[in-house]
């Protein structure tokens, strides 16, 4: 495999029960394997930002997470702060119901004004929640996304009824095309798992198992 795959994985915690021992543990577990980033919430930011802040292990939050059905202001307040702290990566999800009821300006300036506040700060990654989706609404969402300028379409938050599937990963590269990332994410645990996404066209992962995956990796 060609691919450096530790550079392409979010290591990922985000479980409501996570606790600084854990935090610590994912922490270092970045820093031994340089994964890309290291994905926590918000409240976490400051903490992996102050371990992570002499190496290359960016540190990613997640903003109106998981539902998406904050008001703008509240995830733009959110970005703001988590920038402040140190993130430089910022996973934000959609307005699910906007979508759906197809208010396209209201779905694409919620984007905006998080691309806006991040802009020469942090990367946006978009999460349109496909298991939420038609095959329609999802090329709504990933067209809204690159017309907010977002830096990736991001498939899930792992929360919802269902996580990444190659289908959906080749679809949202097809309609994104080379100008954004595609961020697959939810149900990524093998390094088939991992490089089936790769080869559908995904140029970033977020995982909680990405020791197992590198693990996996050395035993090729």
């Amino acid at each position: 495999m060609e691919t450096n795959i530790a550079g392409v994985i979010d290591h990922t915690l985000l479980k409501p029960d996570a606790t600084e021992e854990d935090i610590d543990q994912l922490v270092q577990e970045a820093l031994h394997y340089e994964f890309a980033a290291v994905c926590v919430h918000p409240y976490w930011v400051a903490y992996c930002y102050e371990q992570l802040k002499t190496s290359a292990v960016r540190v990613c939050t997640v903003i109106g997470f998981p539902l998406g059905a904050n008001c703008t202001e509240t995830k733009v307040f959110e970005a703001k702060q988590a920038i402040e702290n140190g993130a430089t990566e910022i996973d934000m999800v959609i307005n699910i119901g906007a979508l759906k009821d197809e208010d396209n300006a209201f779905v694409e300036q919620d984007i905006a004004e998080i691309v806006n506040t991040a802009k020469n700060k942090a990367s946006v990654k978009v999460i349109i929640e496909t298991s939420l989706l038609t095959e329609e609404e999802k090329m709504r969402a990933c067209q809204l996304a690159k017309q907010a300028q977002a830096d990736f379409v991001k498939t899930s938050t792992g929360f919802s009824d269902g996580g990444a599937t190659v289908k959906d990963v080749t679809f949202m590269r097809q309609v994104v095309g080379t100008s954004l990332g595609v961020k697959a994410s939810g149900g990524i645990r093998t390094l088939a798992d991992l490089q089936a996404m790769l080869d559908a066209g995904a140029s970033r992962i977020g995982a909680s198992s990405g020791v197992a995956i590198m693990e996996a990796l050395n035993d090729v």
